[in-house]
């Protein structure tokens, strides 16, 4: 799950990094609030973790900027101000949640993948698509009641398409799923893993689409 965090505080910002990596997301960082609404304008996120308290531009007014240009990202509000006409102002101008610091990062995690799971119209935490079924915060993969152990990047990409299941998903979107700033892509990368996922799965889960991309159907289809 591929996130923008955007907040100015260096050793808290850093911390909240490594920590969310470690769950298995991928994190793109910035500091100010005209970077984080040129990201959130020009590349696609899962979800964005968005401080209140940035240079150049409060984080209100990127919320409301975004929203503007038709911008649908989950954000998650996370700052020091803890006033109830802060909470309302944000949730109205198009938060999806507010948090007030300190947070437990394991919360923290477990509320981002509730948004996205919301956004993506996913009513539970485990998603099931065909004899799959993947628990994000477990990080567990189960095939026909059977455990099977996935690749960071292997988990990640079967996570993307299980949330979006029933839509085409092209090269490009899969990458921005899988790498942040800085990770060198490979050419094949995309093709090498789902190559390994179909030997893992078996060859019917994910179905490429010529031309256009692939995609994972929740139901198997009629032979």
């Amino acid at each position: 799950m591929h996130i923008l965090l955007v907040e100015d505080d260096v050793l808290l910002g850093d911390g909240l990094r490594a920590g969310l990596r470690q769950l298995g997301f991928q994190v793109d960082w910035v500091r100010d609030g005209n970077a984080a609404e040129t990201e959130l304008r020009t590349r696609s996120y899962a979800a964005a973790v968005l401080d209140l308290g940035l240079p150049f531009k409060d984080g209100i007014e990127v919320l409301a900027a975004i929203r503007r240009a038709g911008v649908a990202v989950p954000v998650l509000i996370l700052t020091a101000r803890d006033a109830v006409p802060d909470r309302i102002r944000a949730l109205d101008m198009g938060a999806d949640d507010y948090i007030v610091k300190p947070i437990d990062l394991h919360e923290l995690a477990a509320r981002l993948r509730a948004l996205v799971r919301r956004a993506c119209g996913q009513s539970q935490e485990c998603l099931r698509a065909q004899d799959v079924i993947l628990d994000p915060a477990a990080h567990s993969v189960l095939r026909l009641g059977q455990p099977v152990a996935l690749s960071s990047r292997e988990f990640a990409l079967l996570h993307a398409f299980m949330l979006h299941a029933d839509r085409v998903l092209s090269r490009e979107q899969l990458e921005q799923h899988l790498y942040s700033w800085g990770q060198e892509v490979e050419s094949n990368a995309i093709e090498v893993h789902i190559h390994n996922l179909r030997r893992k799965l078996g060859n019917a889960l994910i179905q490429t689409v010529r031309g256009v991309g692939y995609i994972v159907l929740r139901e198997a289809p009629n032979p």
